[in-house]
């Protein structure tokens, strides 16, 4: 059994050094380019992750710039890339290396989760790839492989089964540099021994695998059933005040894209969607009534879908401008005087404001209400009277 392993580490890293991709994170000695890579790569594909992380590093070059950075530049620079959790994690994590840990990226595994967004995968792969410890990263593509070579017949959710992949991974590290066994079995998965018709006759790990021996590695891993995403259905408001700007209110700290900026939204759809939108408009100062659904557009997140219909909404009040007493007026007679006070502020870390085109650019929101702007900038926003 030794025997085996070592031979198939010698092949396996023999094929890495010959046929990896030379991926920027791999090209760098950096520790900090490695870090930004794992924060980056967790629940998205390789080709989607290059262009941000050249981005990312032209914006924060060192560990340290990106500590000193404010959260939202931070979350501008991410932009697009999704999953905005794991920036606010990244800068956190950043902070907390600087301060707690003299700007060095920690080596002990145990030290590593201590940091905010990093689990036991993360934990391994900086403790591997930066410090050379042989300690196992059971990412998705690494479970598949090892699944697949010891024809793994149990639940890869469930922990003995993922206990038994990690004692593969340590028994390949034993004899060669870890951090690159933990990266060539990644690569192995991406290009080599995927999900459907793995490409077998060039794989390095062929003659060690029992799933290949049995003649249907396709089989392995097996998985507990998912359950399907719930789907929530939303609409969302656009309008546009002449001569100031697009209306948009950044979303609370915590949750589902947390502190982004977004288009005003609200559960449901329909029309009386759109009168709740219209209610929340007034009760930031906005009068305004709904047009038409300009779009409708499924978004698909990692635990849920949202299925968001835009509105186009249209100021209210004389000269067509939306302001705190048209807003008043469009909540009834109940809403108090005119230029009285909007007796329902939005919630703290709610608040709406009107945002002018040229900062738009600046402010950090998803990339679907992004993409949305920049689509009807020509048709339903119309520069010349902002």
């Amino acid at each position: 059994m030794e025997a085996r392993w070592q031979q198939a580490s010698s092949s396996l890293l023999a094929w890495y050094r010959r046929c990896g991709r030379a991926l920027p994170w791999r090209t760098s000695p950096d520790p900090y380019a490695v870090l930004v890579s794992e924060f980056m790569l967790q629940q998205t594909r390789v080709d989607t992750v290059i262009p941000y992380f050249h981005r990312f590093l032209q914006r924060f070059p060192t560990l340290e710039s990106l500590a000193a950075a404010p959260l939202e530049d931070v979350l501008a620079a991410w932009e697009g890339l999704g999953y905005y959790r794991r920036a606010r994690h990244l800068h956190a994590a950043a902070r907390a290396i600087v301060d707690r840990h003299g700007g060095r990226v920690p080596a002990d595994p145990a030290e590593l989760r201590r940091l905010p967004g990093v689990g036991p995968y993360t934990a391994a792969a900086l403790a591997s790839i930066i410090h050379g410890r042989p300690v196992p990263a059971l990412d998705g593509n690494v479970i598949r492989v090892m699944a697949r070579v010891l024809a793994e017949p149990g639940d890869v959710t469930r922990a003995p089964v993922r206990q038994a992949l990690a004692r593969a991974v340590e028994a390949l590290q034993a004899h060669n540099h870890p951090g690159d066994v933990n990266q060539a079995l990644m690569e192995l998965g991406a290009v080599i021994c995927r999900p459907r018709a793995p490409e077998c006759g060039s794989c390095p790990l062929q003659a060690a695998c029992e799933g290949w021996r049995r003649g249907d590695p396709e089989r392995y891993p097996s998985r507990g059933a998912r359950a399907a995403a719930p789907v929530e259905e939303r609409a969302a408001a656009l309008l546009v005040v002449p001569g100031a700007g697009v209306v948009l209110r950044r979303r609370p700290e915590r949750g589902l894209l947390a502190g982004l900026w977004e288009l005003p939204s609200v559960e449901g759809r329909g029309p009386g969607a759109a009168e709740r939108l219209a209610a929340l408009l007034a009760r930031a100062g906005f009068g305004a009534v709904p047009g038409r659904v300009l779009e409708r557009r499924r978004w698909v997140f990692s635990h849920l879908a949202w299925d968001v219909e835009l509105w186009r909404f249209e100021p209210a009040g004389a000269g067509g401008n939306a302001g705190p007493a048209a807003a008043l007026a469009a909540e009834g007679p109940d809403a108090g005087p005119p230029g009285a006070a909007a007796p329902h502020p939005a919630p703290a870390g709610q608040e709406l404001e009107c945002v002018p085109l040229d900062e738009l650019a600046r402010r950090p929101m998803p990339a679907l209400m992004r993409r949305w702007l920049e689509s009807f900038a020509s048709s339903s926003i119309n520069p010349p009277d902002l």
